[in-house]
């Protein structure tokens, strides 16, 4: 999720309105077809004229929108981070902190029980209402919050905003079009037994038509791979080969292969031959296995590096005595 408030959508809300409603209504494959080789055609007769490749990429992407549910395009339960309502406004800011995110979802005891959101704006709004005014001539102009309102638990808070309860079969359409009518940008997926299966917010919707929203908090090619405890890295399917190339000590890609993928998501694509689901495992000639986190209908998303770990001149020996 982004650090900022609801995208703008590149095309006029009203048409966008329009184009997925009629989806929403009626999901007709001779339509979509239609649409598609009119793009391809106009483009065959008028190379030097017409949208432009960004702006074809997006209809494209419109169009292939229509297909998709809310399970091809929610961040996984695994993935969710989130706040117990308990927890004190110290460590909401603390936790703000560390996600990078512009809205965090608050439950009661346990993720099943979602009460509703923390959006950072009410809480940087309740700060300045709680905090004591600088002195006209003070060197540090900064609020000053006291201990007593930073332990103040966030359920007596009083700034949450309601969440969207959804099904995970929910075409993605239809909850964008919600989400525009309602103004509530965040929504928990449910499972059949009511319980948390995943979250979905405005941007992970819109980011599929539009492609990967990125702000100046978005983290660097290095900061996409993560070495977790158990050895292996947590990657984003953005991150670079070569960068994974150099942390891990290994050559992905043989120099005759380097146009095919520049990232660790268009590698995989390449490897598996088409988009893989979570889940799945895709081993690398290295030894390396990609286990799939997070996937869409269109694309990977997160992926988790396995290294195995090289034998030993020890067990080489045992190997070759036995």
């Amino acid at each position: 999720m982004s650090n900022e408030t609801t995208p703008p959508v590149p095309v006029g809300e009203g048409f966008l309105r329009k184009f997925l409603s009629k989806f929403s209504v009626s999901r007709d494959k001779g339509l979509r077809e239609d649409l598609e080789n009119v793009i391809e055609s106009h483009q065959a007769q008028n190379p030097q004229d017409g949208p432009g490749q960004e702006t074809t990429s997006m209809m494209r992407n419109l169009i292939k929108f229509s297909d998709l549910r809310v399970d091809d395009v929610m961040v996984p339960r695994a993935d969710i981070i989130a706040i117990e309502d308990s927890a004190t406004m110290r460590e909401l800011l603390a936790k703000f902190n560390e996600a990078n995110h512009s809205r965090l979802p608050v439950y009661r005891e346990t993720l099943d029980d979602v009460a509703g959101m923390i959006h950072v704006k009410d809480f940087m709004r309740w700060m300045s209402g709680r905090g004591a005014k600088p002195k006209a001539k003070a060197k540090n102009p900064g609020i000053t919050i006291s201990a007593k309102d930073l332990a103040l638990p966030i359920k007596q808070s009083g700034i949450y905003r309601e969440v969207l309860f959804v099904p995970p079969s929910m075409p993605a359409a239809d909850l964008l079009l919600k989400m525009q009518a309602t103004h509530i940008h965040m929504g928990i997926v449910i499972d059949e037994y009511g319980g948390s299966d995943g979250l979905i917010s405005i941007e992970d919707l819109v980011e599929e038509i539009v492609g990967d929203i990125s702000d100046e908090h978005d983290t660097d090619d290095e900061q996409l791979i993560k070495r977790q405890d158990d050895n292996s890295y947590v990657a984003d399917a953005r991150v670079l080969i070569s960068v994974v190339d150099k942390l891990l000590g290994v050559d992905l890609l043989p120099d005759e292969e380097e146009d095919e993928a520049d990232t660790l998501g268009g590698l995989i694509f390449e490897m598996a031959g088409k988009v893989p689901t979570r889940g799945e495992i895709i081993t690398h000639d290295s030894g390396l296995e990609f286990e799939i986190l997070q996937s869409d209908a269109r694309r990977v998303k997160r992926i988790r590096i396995h290294v195995k770990k090289k034998p030993s001149s020890e067990d080489t020996a045992e190997e070759v005595s036995g």
